[in-house]
């Protein structure tokens, strides 16, 4: 029982380190985030991190993939929840898209990116978050074409060209809240979205 309540209290320690990593990096961003930035925001000394995570990278990668896999099995849930194929893939194209521009996802992700061309974890992490993505619209696009509401040839295709288009647009209304808003980048959406299922945009009303 001693060592079962050890090792929940390691992994609580654990999450608690990564719940303050990630609030560090999204102020200071990846490049900059020191171990010592992340022990004093909670004050604990740098050996207690070191005792749970040999290095800033390994803290780092631990941190990405903590938020993936939430946003993996949010993802899930969405896919195979309740309702038609239409409404299905409008909940994972509101999901996908920032609810604001200062949306700690998307800030930590972009940032993610950019390290990603360096370290050849942080790009296994981004490429496993993009896969993601791609199947969930891909399965939705199928799910939909076999019950007949969608007439889409090649749901792993749709799927990409949508993916890169709202990447692109969350990129844009990140940096650029005043030249594209969330009203509109959901519209945009919708409309790749139609035309890929080859529906009409209204059905998303």
């Amino acid at each position: 029982m001693r060592s079962t309540s050890r090792a929940d209290q390691a992994d609580q320690r654990r999450a608690e380190l990564l719940e303050a990593t990630r609030k560090v990096v999204l102020e200071r961003g990846l490049a900059h985030t020191r171990i010592a930035d992340i022990a004093k925001s909670i004050n604990v000394s740098g050996g207690l991190i070191h005792y749970h995570f040999a290095t800033k990278d390994e803290l780092i990668t631990a941190m990405l993939r903590a938020t993936l896999d939430i946003e993996s099995a949010k993802l899930d849930e969405l896919v195979a929840g309740p309702g038609s194929a239409v409404e299905r893939l409008d909940r994972v194209l509101r999901y996908y898209i920032p609810e604001s521009p200062s949306d700690q996802s998307w800030l930590l992700w972009i940032d993610a990116w950019n390290t990603a061309l360096r370290e050849p974890a942080v790009n296994e992490i981004m490429l496993e978050l993009e896969t993601a993505w791609l199947d969930a619209l891909a399965r939705v696009l199928s799910d939909g074409t076999e019950s007949g509401e969608f007439a889409c040839e090649d749901p792993a295709g749709a799927a990409e060209r949508i993916d890169a288009m709202l990447d692109g647009l969350i990129i844009r209304y990140t940096l650029h809240p005043d030249v594209l808003d969330r009203g509109r980048l959901l519209a945009h959406a919708r409309t790749a979205a139609a035309g890929e299922a080859g529906i009409p945009v209204t059905a998303f009303s």
